[in-house]
C-alpha cells in the first residue's frame, strides 16, 4: 500500500512504487496496436475499472485483518516472509505470460535491493508486529498517514515539490488527525504506544522508498512489471535470510491463520499490484491514487465486524480528519 506524493504517487499497499514511478499519463488511443485497440473495450466491459477499483480497496482494507488473523498462529516474521513468497508467486506467473524478463543492470538491482527493503520488507514486518498489540482498525488508520509523511520527506528531498498553504495545512490537519485517533488528550491511555509506533513507522517507510526510486531510477527503460517483480523478489529473500534468525519453524500450521497469509501475499500483494498497474495505465494516477482514502474505512469496518475490535467515537472521527488532511498534500501548486 504506497501512495502519491505530489503530482505523482507515493503509493500503495501495497508497494508498487516502482511502476508509479515511470508511470505518466496513459497513452493516446490511436499509440495503441490495433488488437490492443480493439481489445481494450472488451476489457473493459467485461470488468469495469469501477469494478477493479473497488476490489482493490477491499484486498488492501482487508490486509490488515490478514495480518492480525495470520499473527494468530505464525511470528510476524514468518507471516511477512510468507506475504512476500505468495506475492510473489503471482508477479513472477504474471510475467510468464506476458514473456517479461528481470531487469539485467546490476546498477538497477542495487537500487532495488534498497526499495525491497524500504518498500516491503521493513513496512510488512512492523505492521506484523504491530499488530501482536494494536487492533487492525488503527493499523490501517495509521497506514494512511503515508501520504503525510511523503509530503513533509518531499519537501526536503524534492525541490520539485513546491509547498503552498493548502498542503502545508493538510500535513498539519493528518497530523491533528493521527492525534485524535490516539486520544492524547487521555494521554494515550490504553494505546499500546510501542505497537502504534510501529505502524506509524511502516507507514513512514513507503515514502522513504519511493523517494530513493525516484531519485535513482525514474529514468529505468524496465518496465513497471519488471522492476516491482524484481523488487519482490530480493524482498523475498530479505525476510528468507532474517526469519530463520529470529524465529523457529512451526509446529502445526493452522488452517485459518494459513489461508490468512496465503491471502495477504496473494491477493493483498500480488494481485493488488497487478490491479493497481492496470488502473494508473487506464485511468490515470491521480484517479487510481483515490483508493488510498477507501484502505483505512474498510479496514475499520473489517477490524470491528469480524474481530470485534472495539471501536470509540475518535477512531473514525480522527480518521477522517487524516484523510482530509492527506487529500489536500496531494492538491497540486499552481504554476
Amino acid at each position: 500500500m504506497c501512495y502519491e506524493v505530489g503530482a505523482a504517487i507515493v503509493v500503495s499497499m501495497t508497494p508498487v512504487t516502482a511502476a508509479r514511478t515511470r508511470t505518466t499519463e496513459p497513452r493516446p488511443a490511436s499509440a495503441a496496436t490495433p488488437a490492443a485497440a480493439s481489445a481494450a473495450p472488451t476489457r473493459r466491459r467485461t470488468l469495469d475499472w469501477r469494478i477493479r477499483f473497488a476490489a482493490l480497496a477491499l484486498i488492501w482494507g482487508f490486509s490488515f485483518l490478514f495480518i492480525k488473523v495470520g499473527t494468530e498462529a505464525y511470528a510476524p516474521f514468518q507471516v511477512t516472509f510468507g506475504r512476500l513468497l505468495f506475492g510473489t508467486l503471482v508477479l513472477v506467473a504474471a510475467m510468464a505470460v506476458k514473456r517479461t524478463r528481470l531487469p539485467r543492470s546490476a546498477r538497477t538491482w542495487g537500487h532495488l535491493t534498497v526499495a525491497a527493503f524500504f518498500l516491503n520488507a521493513l513496512p510488512f514486518s512492523l505492521f506484523a508486529y504491530s499488530e501482536l498489540t494494536i487492533p487492525s482498525t488503527l493499523a490501517g488508520i495509521c497506514n494512511a498517514t503515508s501520504p503525510l509523511w511523503g509530503m513533509a520527506l518531499s519537501l526536503v528531498a524534492l525541490s520539485e515539490d513546491r509547498p503552498t498553504r493548502r498542503r502545508v495545512a493538510g500535513l498539519g490537519l493528518g497530523f491533528l488527525g493521527v492525534l485524535t485517533v490516539l486520544g492524547a488528550w487521555q494521554g494515550f491511555s490504553g494505546l499500546d504506544l510501542t505497537g502504534t509506533a510501529m505502524a506509524l513507522l511502516a507507514s513512514l517507510s513507503y515514502p522513504i522508498g519511493w523517494i530513493y526510486l525516484r531519485r535513482t531510477l525514474a529514468g529505468s527503460t524496465d518496465s513497471a512489471l519488471s522492476m516491482t517483480g524484481a523488487q519482490l523478489l530480493l524482498a523475498t529473500v530479505q525476510l528468507a535470510v532474517v526469519t530463520p534468525l529470529f524465529t523457529t519453524l512451526p509446529t502445526a500450521f493452522p488452517v485459518l491463520p494459513l489461508l490468512a497469509v496465503v491471502a495477504l501475499g496473494a491477493l493483498g500483494t500480488g494481485l493488488a499490484m497487478l490491479l493497481q498497474y492496470n488502473l494508473v495505465s487506464e485511468v490515470g494516477p491521480t484517479t487510481a491514487q483515490m483508493v488510498t482514502y477507501f484502505i483505512p474505512v474498510i479496514a475499520t469496518v473489517a477490524g470491528v465486524t469480524l474481530l470485534s475490535e472495539p471501536l470509540t467515537w475518535n477512531t473514525p472521527v480522527g480518521a477522517l480528519i487524516v484523510l482530509t488532511g492527506a487529500a489536500l498534500t496531494q492538491t497540486k501548486p499552481r504554476p
